[in-house]
């Protein structure tokens, strides 16, 4: 491997560290806020989320030197670093499979990585600018689809695979005109049709993977997604793309990619995993308020509390009934009916009796 596949092998594992910051950043905003609102703009999951950009940007950059199983398979192992991540951080429980999983993903990274070949540049030529174009948007109809009929979280989890595998693919293929300067070759590669489907397969693969985290247990959508992710799209690229293998190193590097992708599918499974991913937060349940009642209590739904809070009402049910002192009004009238308290004696026959304001 030379001075810039060595570098591009650096760039894709900061990208594995990044997306496995990413997760834990995500879980620990989450169980700091009170809603899914709120976690989304919490900094913590802000942060994670420019984490996951530069992640995504790193593994492009990677691919251009080093083959696509290669830099596929660096970022499943994000996996072994999440759950090491979320022992450390969250506290959650390390199984003795998990601890067994991480070292078979280590060891077999290190393997990976010296099995790789040197990688050339490859043309795009209008005939794969046709079949990846068509691809993409045959991944947004497919995607589109299984949304509508409900598919199971499995099959989404695997067009989501797919879909992110295909802009693994451009990454590698992607013309960079050489000899331009920087606003240049920007626009060289805004107007190439592949950085459309690029972004087609990157939107398309993200949206898919939130839907089947919404339908599916979280294990076997994240065991899935990898599968189809790594798989695929190294299988296309090796067949049709130029990658290659260092020669000898044929079946390290396929047994190296089992590896890691066994890995992940147990790792998938682990409590830590579920422990990062399941960033939706419940709303915080409120007390249910008697029918009866519901018309003469006002709640406020926003703003600081109230400094005064009213009786429990239900409480005054329990007081016993105690005699109240009746306040009473006697008039003042005319003519000296009245004795020295203040109480009428009576009119006297042929008196009218009249009222004196007090």
């Amino acid at each position: 491997m030379n001075g810039a596949g060595t570098v591009a092998l650096v760039i894709a594992v900061c990208g594995a560290l990044s997306y496995a910051a990413a997760s834990i950043l995500q879980a620990v905003a989450a169980r700091r806020s009170s809603g899914t609102v709120k976690t989304m703009g919490h900094p913590l999951y802000l942060v994670g989320i420019v984490c996951d950009m530069l992640a995504w940007a790193g593994s492009m950059v990677a691919l251009r030197e080093l083959a696509v199983y290669v830099v596929e398979s660096i970022l499943a192992s994000s996996l072994a670093l999440t759950v090491i991540g979320a022992r450390l951080v969250l506290g959650s429980r390390l199984r003795r499979r998990d601890s067994i999983a991480i070292a078979v993903t280590i060891g077999a990274l290190g393997l990976l990585a010296l099995s790789a070949g040197p990688q050339d540049d490859v043309a795009a030529s209008g005939w794969l600018r046709l079949c990846l174009c068509a691809a993409a948007f045959a991944m947004v109809l497919a995607g589109w689809g299984a949304a509508k009929v409900g598919a199971p979280g499995g099959m989404v989890a695997a067009l989501a695979g797919l879909s992110l595998g295909g802009a693994a693919l451009i990454g590698r293929v992607l013309p960079v005109p050489p000899g331009l300067n920087g606003w240049a070759t920007a626009w060289a590669i805004a107007t190439e049709p592949l950085t459309f489907a690029l972004l087609t397969f990157a939107g398309t693969g993200m949206t898919l993977y939130a839907h089947a985290l919404q339908r599916g247990e979280v294990g076997p959508v994240t065991a899935v997604h990898w599968t189809a992710e790594v798989t695929a799209p190294s299988a296309i690229a090796l067949a049709f793309l130029g990658d290659t293998v260092r020669p000898g190193w044929g079946w390290a590097a396929l047994v190296a990619g089992m590896a890691i992708v066994g890995a992940a599918v147990l790792l998938a499974t682990a409590p830590a995993t579920n422990a990062t991913h399941d960033t939706a937060v419940a709303e915080v349940p409120r007390p249910a308020v008697p029918t009866a009642a519901r018309s003469a209590v006002r709640i406020i739904w926003w703003g600081p509390p109230p400094i005064w809070r009213p009786p429990d009402r239900g409480a005054a049910a329990t007081v016993p009934d105690r005699p109240f002192a009746q306040l009473t009004w006697t008039p003042v009238v005319d003519g000296g009916n009245f004795d020295p308290l203040g109480r009428f004696k009576g009119a006297a026959p042929g008196q009218r009796a009249e009222s004196r304001r007090l």
